[in-house]
């Protein structure tokens, strides 16, 4: 009897691992694992940083080589082309420089306006018409090859296209995407104050209540229309609003757009007057800017 009794206390015992040495190194294997996962993301995210920079820096120094070069041959084309007995010829010369040096000084931008080169080929243009004598041709002649010299290094380098050049990028554009992520939550000018008011610091329903007068469901109609399209973010349960990567990059492009087409009467007018669409926008992401 006492034996069937030590049985079923056997049988009854709860089971021990029969290595618990095992199970520990396993545990170990498994933390080791994840901070190797932890360690390889910062690392990457280092890597592309450092690469980032190196990048940069590169290109600041490649381009102030070619710089170097253009202001070269601006100098060396002008004294070997350009007529030698004339009475205009330094000041022709003067004007030819400074308006060639101002154009290659556009190589250091990461992008050259159409509108830039336009307004340097129209000048030079404009003076061919005024030159007073015919032997300015020759002058003339040796500007032109010189500007056309820099336009098409700066096409090389991919930092200047003219509009034809653009169609094939354009026309990848998808209209309802671009209707219904971007243009439709910002169309309305509450929506568009409220995402403004985020762009550097996160706000509240009240904040956002005493900004556009709204109150309740017609305030929160108009929250939840950004947030759906993922414009702005909530940071917690009945928290404050903050601003998305994608919110910012939209809020951005706007400002960009109206300060390109910023001209008398070319925006929207009320009451007979220009309203800005876009104020005091950022050209730089805030840190507090949240991730989408």
């Amino acid at each position: 009897m006492k034996n069937n009794d030590k049985g079923r206390n056997c049988l009854q015992a709860p089971e021990t691992p029969e290595h618990p040495e095992i199970a520990e190194i396993q545990a170990i294997k498994a933390k080791l694992s994840e901070m190797h996962s932890d360690i390889k993301k910062v690392m990457e995210y280092s890597n592309r940083l450092h690469l980032e920079s190196a990048l940069a820096s590169s290109r600041t120094e490649y381009s102030n080589i070619l710089l170097g070069h253009l202001l070269e041959d601006i100098e060396t084309g002008l004294d070997r082309s350009m007529v030698k007995k004339c009475p205009e010829k330094e000041n022709c010369r003067a004007a030819f420089t400074g308006l060639l040096q101002k154009n290659a000084g556009m190589i250091k931008e990461k992008h050259v306006d159409e509108a830039a080169i336009s307004k340097t080929g129209k000048k030079i243009e404009e003076m061919r018409q005024k030159a007073p004598y015919g032997k300015c041709d020759r002058c003339f002649s040796e500007v032109s090859t010189l500007f056309l010299k820099q336009v098409s290094l700066m096409r090389s380098m991919r930092i200047y296209a003219v509009n034809q050049e653009q169609k094939e990028d354009i026309s990848a554009l998808e209209t309802v995407p671009v209707v219904n992520e971007i243009l439709e939550p910002v169309a309305n000018s509450q929506r568009l104050e409220i995402l403004k008011a985020v762009a550097f610091e996160a706000r509240s329903f009240s904040g956002f209540s005493e900004l556009t007068g709204l109150r309740g469901g017609n305030l929160l109609f108009h929250l939840q229309k950004l947030l759906d399209s993922e414009l702005i973010m909530q940071q917690h349960e009945r928290g404050d609003y903050m601003i998305t990567e994608k919110g910012f990059k939209i809020l951005k492009g706007l400002n960009e757009i109206y300060s390109a087409l910023q001209a008398p009467g070319a925006l929207a007018k009320h009451a007979g007057k220009t309203e800005p669409v876009v104020s005091a926008v950022p050209t730089e992401t805030p840190a507090s800017v949240g991730n989408e």
